[in-house]
């Protein structure tokens, strides 16, 4: 079990949520949405995760937290918030750690099926602020957009200060690497907060996403930008994570290397395939 415990709050103090959220009109705020979170030893930061959500004024918010089995005891901890929430928190228990792309591909298909009408992708480790979601839904609504990606690499975006030289370069490398490959028009094409048009979702064909790393946001933004899903990036400011380790490994950093030139070598297949 982790050796973190999850922080609380008294039933009588509101929950903070920084930034200080948007206020949408009653249609969008009335919107079905779904938020999936992975999970892998993210026992400390579940609960305060999803106590925020659940403070948004956003009353058909729901969460879907996918575990993968996490040792420190996440799973559980996850049950217990659909206890705490009933109806509004649900978990997807699967038997082994298998990515972060096959979470989110898990997670998406069950909101989904469950009719969600939007779909937020989220890290459960506090580094994408909560009150940037109801910014997200409103300009979805407000552009049309088929997903509007949390940037950190627009105008008015910015990294934690904890972020040091090494990363700092590290993800801007990465940024100009995959913009150069795949010849993208976004700034932040790793970006992991986001929000989908369930439609856009279904035309991305979840069931054939091959990434498994954090390639997985690379892939949904290339599927999105070549079948002519609109794109729209707003800034945030990205946290360092409060508790636990970063999962990027060496497996994974390969993937997120190589993934771009065989989505490239795949479109231009797709693109010269004689028609049926």
């Amino acid at each position: 079990m982790s050796s973190h415990p999850a922080p609380r709050h008294s039933a009588s103090e509101p929950v903070r949520v920084a930034p200080t959220p948007v206020v949408l009109p009653e249609p969008w705020a009335d919107s079905r949405l779904t938020v999936v979170v992975p999970t892998y030893n993210e026992a400390g930061n579940l609960p305060v995760l999803v106590s925020r959500l659940m403070a948004l004024d956003l009353p058909r918010l729901r969460v879907v937290v996918v575990d993968d089995d996490s040792p420190d005891g996440t799973g559980e901890v996850a049950d217990k918030l659909c206890v705490e929430f009933p109806g509004r928190v649900e978990v997807v228990h699967r038997t082994r750690k298998d990515g972060l792309g096959r979470a989110y591909v898990a997670g998406m298909t069950r909101a989904l099926e469950e009719g969600a009408d939007y779909v937020v992708q989220m890290d459960a480790d506090l580094s994408h602020p909560v009150g940037y979601v109801p910014q997200l839904l409103g300009t979805l609504h407000a552009t049309n957009a088929d997903v509007v990606i949390g940037s950190r690499y627009v105008p008015g975006g910015s990294l934690s200060e904890q972020w040091g030289v090494r990363r700092r370069l590290l993800s801007n490398w990465a940024n100009a690497y995959v913009k150069a490959v795949l010849s993208m028009p976004v700034r932040d094409v790793t970006a992991g907060f986001k929000i989908w048009r369930s439609s856009a979702l279904r035309v991305l064909d979840l069931s054939g996403i091959e990434s498994t790393g954090y390639a997985f946001q690379v892939e949904m933004h290339y599927r999105a930008y070549r079948r002519g899903r609109k794109l729209v990036e707003i800034p945030i400011h990205f946290e360092d994570r409060v508790v636990g380790q970063s999962k990027l490994d060496g497996a994974v950093a390969l993937e997120a290397a190589l993934r771009p030139l065989r989505l490239r070598r795949a479109e231009r297949a797709r693109r010269h395939r004689p028609p049926a």
